[in-house]
């Protein structure tokens, strides 16, 4: 069985543990209404779930779950692991510790013994008789339900339809928990009351044939056996993973970074693992579980000597049109020294994590816009620095505000221009139109901080914008840290001189006749001209527009 398998199989148990959970905390919410309620919510929940079907059910998934676990903290290669995935494992791990108590007094109690656990009773022993082992229970609920909320979150967070059912989903993961320890609260309060008269907790306890002293200290033997156990088991792990480290720490092999930087990982680690190891900023969205694409890296050295992909590699590197020599760091173990590159920013969003491989680049219709500020040179001569860079913060947050609430990317800004980029995703139609939208708004934008500032300003603050469309290479470029969505080719170049080309016709925007035209626009009311361009055969046709504020889109 290959990790990709066991986490696939723990994922099942994951849905099946989760359901109860659910079904659970949601009968614990009932005590809003009455204690009543809540029994009849419990006659349902047992019915479901102590079946021969239920029972296999949910033991099969804890057992599956908790073991395969173990198992998976035996594979890994390094315990250094993001935030997130630390919270998740270490919640886990607890889980089954913290859970002991409650079981072997409610359902082992009930096998073993015969008795019956209403919600009177188990009330009556959390909240009246044993108020410390009331809170200790509440906690294991909270950790229980976060640890699956974590889980669900890290799962579902790679599907396109997860950002917009995000809130929704937070909605319920935060009212069912503090719902559920309401009705506890209330369901205390009313058996507390029950539990002042005379006579109540004799006839409570003897009905439901309540556990005596020695078979109480039977279920306490049987629970710390487990815990024994379970302790072994985990000790079993550690140790087990301090031996196969020390294995393995004699045939030592070396993967190389582009800065230079070496680390020397135990064979059998991933190439992920090794970054983590040595400490390496290394992108992976669903934490090294074969799920996403960022944690890909081109193989520039010792290709022919990894092993060769498993089937769920394949699949992710076909998705995103990965080359022959891009492999997934967190699948690949290396078997001799190898040299890589990552190709995903560190920082990288889930949305991007199973887009195309973007330093490879990918040729898009799109609209590309440049905007430069004019005569801010003379205007900075006469200021102090502090005045310059507070003017220009000033600039660059009016217009990257107007871009971004146009649907556009602004991923260059230069001195007192600025580039951005619109329909990436929602093709050069759309794209025109948002572009010729950020354009009226960086014009208004400006026009109004040139009005804030002008006690400051020997002249108003004017503005030159161009916008072109067509095709462009679209990727992340950079080195190290720096790394940014941007684009080159013919398209830019040309956008970048209609900018220019404001100065020479005195207006606020030049756009060309096939911007106008992808957006729908109709500009027969703007001069036409034709600007002839460097290295290019034929001039380009546009239509000045003398004040964009103005501009109908």
């Amino acid at each position: 069985m290959t990790t990709v398998d066991v986490r696939r199989l723990r994922l099942g148990a994951s849905f099946v543990l989760l359901t109860y959970l659910t079904l659970h905390l949601s009968n614990h919410a009932l005590g809003l209404v009455s204690l009543e309620t809540m029994e009849a919510g419990q006659r349902w929940f047992i019915a479901l779930w102590r079946n021969a079907l239920g029972t296999l059910a949910l033991y099969g998934a804890f057992t599956v779950h908790g073991v395969l676990a173990l198992w998976l903290l035996y594979r890994r290669g390094s315990l250094r692991m993001p935030a997130w995935e630390a919270a998740q494992y270490g919640l886990g791990l607890a889980l089954p510790a913290l859970l002991a108590i409650h079981v072997v007094g409610t359902r082992i109690a009930w096998w073993r013994l015969g008795a019956d656990d209403p919600y009177a009773r188990i009330v009556l022993g959390l909240w009246v008789i044993g108020p410390p082992r009331g809170i200790w229970q509440a906690t294991t609920l909270v950790i229980a339900w976060l640890h699956g909320c974590i889980g669900m979150h890290y799962w579902l967070r790679f599907r396109p339809w997860y950002p917009r059912a995000a809130p929704w989903l937070l909605c319920v993961a935060l009212l069912l928990p503090v719902l559920a320890l309401l009705g506890f609260v209330a369901a205390g309060r009313e058996v507390a009351a029950l539990a002042r008269t005379p006579g109540w907790v004799d006839t409570l306890l003897r009905e439901t044939h309540a556990p005596r002293p020695a078979e109480s200290a039977m279920l306490v033997a049987i629970r710390q056996t487990f815990l024994n156990a379970y302790l072994a088991a985990l000790v079993g792990v550690l140790v087990a993973r301090g031996v196969r480290r020390l294995a393995r720490g004699r045939g030592a092999i070396r993967v190389t970074y582009p800065d230079g930087r070496v680390v020397a990982a135990p064979r059998g680690l991933t190439i992920l693992e090794a970054s983590r190891l040595g400490g390496i900023p290394h992108a992976s969205v669903c934490g090294g579980r074969g799920r996403c694409s960022t944690c890909r890296v081109r193989v520039v050295r010792g290709l022919t000597e990894l092993p060769l992909p498993h089937d769920a590699e394949r699949r992710v590197l076909a998705r995103v049109g990965a080359a022959p020599d891009v492999r997934l760091a967190c699948q690949t173990r290396p078997v001799s020294d190898v040299a890589v590159l990552p190709l995903v920013v560190p920082t990288v969003e889930p949305a991007a994590a199973m887009t195309p491989d973007a330093r490879q680049g990918r040729e898009r219709e799109l609209a590309v816009l440049f905007a430069d500020l004019r005569g801010f040179t003379r205007m900075a001569e006469n200021k102090l620095p502090y005045d310059v860079v507070f003017v220009l913060n000033r600039y660059f947050a009016t217009v990257g505000a107007a871009i971004a609430g146009a649907g556009g990317i602004a991923n260059q800004f230069t001195g007192d221009g600025v580039m951005a980029l619109f329909g990436v995703d929602d093709g050069p139609a759309a794209g025109c139109r948002h572009a010729l939208a950020a354009a009226r708004a960086m014009a208004e934008g400006v026009a109004a901080l040139s009005r804030e500032l002008a006690p400051e300003l020997a002249t108003p603050m004017r503005i030159g914008i161009g916008i072109h469309a067509g095709p462009a290479v679209v990727g992340w470029m950079g080195w190290g840290e720096s790394f940014y969505l941007t684009a080159v080719g013919d398209t830019v170049h040309v956008a970048a001189r209609l900018e220019q080309a404001t100065k020479d016709y005195d207006c606020e925007l030049v756009i060309s006749e096939d911007v106008a035209t992808r957006a729908g626009l109709n500009a027969a009311s703007f001069p036409r001209h034709e600007v002839a361009l460097r290295n290019r055969a034929t001039p380009v046709v546009v239509r000045v527009v003398a004040r964009a504020a103005g501009l109908a889109t």
